[in-house]
């Protein structure tokens, strides 16, 4: 934004010392003179007639009053530019690291050492979010880097299968034309990830009331046939727990918990537990699964884009894209919730979101 030139912040700080000690010593001259003037008489009554008198007085005090007011006016404004420039100095770093920022370098960090203060307290919640940008800006990064591989990949698999298609006319048709379909569905379903977690990332959705308990029931509904595929006991308990916010956003948290939970619920023969309760105003989902034990360092990353935490069985669908968890997270993110994950000491993993509840 262009803007006109002005005074700087020294300068305004400097004046107004100055000033303000201008003013205090004309005061304090003011009211030595009118104590003086009070006590001395008008004409001279000495026998000589030279006795202190007001026109004396006045002709002898005045010089030396306004040499002590401009000596005060200048050591105002000297004093007042260092001790401006030594306040704000604080300032000046801080600045520096913005411009520093807006160039792209968000690595620096100002650090300022003393004690707690204004320019301190500035300076920390400064630092504190160069620290949270970069971190998010690594992520964007990560995140696209990852995106464009995995969007890559199944295109790249299209167009082998095609030139050998074109290459090899004799070429079973039928199975060509099944793994190009795989292929795209793939690459379908990972863009509407991508596109499901962006929405989630921006929380712009319309707010209704919704029973997490129904949610949960319709979930399970939905993939019962893959638990029953892959023999896995699903279990859904509790009682209402309601909240608000996006149904669809919530379903598909739901949903991408429970498929996840089945997935990776090896051996077969396991068990997935949804339960659902209100505590005050807080609705919690809760979600445990049977499986392999997971190393306490990979929980954390779970949550990441395209992180997969065990291999999944070898089965006729095709495999995820790796978004699952994220999406959750970025859902109970939009929803002012908290998402934990817990691994368990006997394999598997359980999930616990905790949403605000609504009456």
């Amino acid at each position: 934004m262009h803007r006109r030139p002005g005074l700087s912040a020294r300068l305004k700080l400097t004046l107004s010392y100055a000033g303000f000690l201008a003013v205090a010593g004309a005061l304090l001259l003011a009211v030595v003179w009118g104590f003086l003037l009070r006590y001395v008489p008008d004409t001279s009554q000495g026998l000589l007639g030279i006795s202190p008198n007001r026109y004396l007085l006045v002709h002898t005090f005045a010089p030396a009053a306004a040499v002590a007011m401009v000596f005060l006016l200048m050591f105002g404004l000297v004093g007042g530019w260092i001790l401006a420039g030594r306040m704000l100095a604080p300032l000046t770093q801080i600045t520096d690291a913005a411009r520093m920022a807006g160039r792209g370098s968000l690595s620096h960090r100002i650090r300022m050492k003393g004690r707690q203060d204004e320019f301190r307290e500035l300076s920390d919640a400064f630092d504190s979010m160069l620290e949270q940008l970069e971190s998010h800006v690594a992520e964007q990064q990560r995140f696209a880097a990852n995106a464009s591989h995995e969007l890559r990949t199944p295109l790249a698999i299209s167009r082998t299968l095609l030139d050998v298609a074109r290459q090899d006319p004799t070429r079973d048709r039928d199975e060509l034309i099944e793994r190009l379909h795989t292929v795209n569905q793939r690459a379908i379903d990972l863009t509407e990830a991508l596109l499901l977690l962006s929405r989630g990332d921006r929380g712009n959705f319309t707010c209704e009331s919704v029973d997490l308990s129904l949610i949960a029931e319709e979930a399970a509904e939905t993939l019962l046939p893959l638990a029953e595929q892959r023999r896995i006991t699903l279990d859904v308990t509790g009682g209402a727990a309601r909240t608000s916010g996006s149904a669809e956003l919530l379903l598909r948290m739901v949903t991408n918990l429970v498929q996840n939970a089945i997935v990776h619920n090896l051996p077969a023969d396991g068990t997935v537990t949804v339960h659902t309760e209100a505590h005050g105003d807080t609705s919690v989902l809760r979600l445990g699964n049977t499986g392999r034990r997971l190393p306490p360092e990979l929980v954390p990353t779970l949550t990441e884009p395209f992180q997969r935490g065990t291999e999944r069985v070898r089965t006729d669908e095709h495999p995820g894209v790796g978004l699952g968890l994220a999406i959750v997270h970025s859902i109970v993110r939009a929803h002012d919730g908290t998402l934990d994950l817990v691994p368990s000491p006997n394999g598997g993993l359980f999930v616990t979101v905790r949403l605000p509840s609504t009456p």
